[in-house]
């Protein structure tokens, strides 16, 4: 259920890979972690990962599922931009992006068109 009561449509899933990488991360860090996918560059393949509550969302975010019990949200006006029904939430090389936790070594979370 949703703040106003309503049946969350869950809108994000993920990869085995995907999966894997964040239950190693909640494992490592004690904890669950959320994630936030909102305007800026690369914003339409890069959410950006934090420790569960750090990222203070607004009502402007929208809720999109969770994954291994971790919320992802979106930032409306970008979710409106993209247009996507639903997200997979994967990882591929590279490094994370700011501040964002990483899945592991030289790796990064992306989300791709569901």
């Amino acid at each position: 259920m949703t703040a106003t009561g309503r049946p969350l449509v869950r809108r994000i899933s993920a990869t085995p890979a995907a999966r894997e990488a964040v239950s190693r991360l909640r494992s490592a860090r004690g904890g669950p972690v959320m994630f936030v996918q909102s305007g800026g560059c690369c914003a339409g393949s890069v959410p950006m990962c934090f420790p569960a509550g750090e990222f203070i969302t607004g009502g402007h975010d929208r809720l999109l599922g969770d994954v291994e019990g971790c919320p992802f949200y979106i930032d409306g006006a970008l979710d409106d931009a993209l247009g996507r029904p639903a997200f997979v939430l994967d990882v591929a090389d590279g490094e994370p992006e700011g501040f964002s936790l990483g899945p592991g070594a030289g790796q990064r979370f992306v989300s791709r068109p569901g």
